[in-house]
């Protein structure tokens, strides 16, 4: 029952995850321009603890993305090539991650909390808004939950068969959830909750992520002038 049960979650669920998130991503676009936006409830309550925890979730969020990305969707034998251990590399993981993965948590519990303990903010907030904040701080903080059970394994070896699993699905190879039968529970919690974000992402705010404001660094300066 077990083995079907990680067949499941790490063989099947991240290829139905990644299809609703970009197919629900495309048809999103299609069909809901005008539900494509941030929804940004800043003019609700602008204050300087907001501002704050604003920029530290996205600095956190979006760093901790592309060291997930990299870290996990590199092959060891590049990073050993370049000189590199397995060892050193889970040590980089865990000082990086620690560090942005607590920028980020400052973040969201002052966005966190401000939205649900802000009068105006909470009335104005769809349950999908406070439903994708509180999933994102779950992911958060079993991420960081994770750097407890990788410091106890120095070698680094969970962090190899992680990164064969996230490698073998991306490159739709079969078994791919094998690597993660023996890992920690938590870092199956973690894994789970991150395809839910995937899954959640198109019903979201967060379909924003995909509008990167390029035309901006190309735009003319906006010349402003004193009366």
């Amino acid at each position: 029952m077990e083995i079907y049960f990680n067949q499941l979650l790490f063989g099947v669920l991240p290829y139905l995850a990644g299809s609703v998130f970009l197919l629900g991503s495309l048809l999103r676009y299609e069909r809901g321009q005008y539900t494509w936006r941030a929804m940004s409830s800043q003019t609700l309550s602008n204050t300087a603890t907001f501002r704050w925890g604003s920029i530290l979730f996205h600095v956190g969020i979006i760093l901790l993305f592309f060291g997930h990305l990299f870290g996990l969707l590199t092959p060891q034998w590049l990073y050993q090539a370049l000189g590199l251990s397995t060892a050193v590399k889970q040590q980089i993981a865990i000082a990086a991650g620690g560090f942005f993965g607590m920028v980020c948590l400052i973040g969201m519990t002052i966005l966190i909390w401000r939205r649900l303990f802000n009068e105006r903010v909470r009335v104005n907030s769809a349950r999908a808004d406070t439903f994708i904040l509180v999933l994102l701080y779950l992911q958060l903080l079993t991420g960081l939950a994770t750097i407890l059970v990788s410091i106890d394994h120095p070698e680094g070896y969970v962090m190899v068969q992680l990164g064969n699993w996230a490698q073998s699905i991306v490159t739709f190879q079969a078994g791919a959830w094998e690597y993660v039968v023996d890992v920690h529970w938590i870092y199956k919690l973690h894994m789970f909750l991150g395809m839910i974000m995937f899954t959640a992402f198109p019903f979201s705010r967060l379909v924003h992520i995909w509008s990167w404001p390029v035309g901006y660094l190309r735009r003319a300066y906006q010349v402003v002038r004193a009366r």
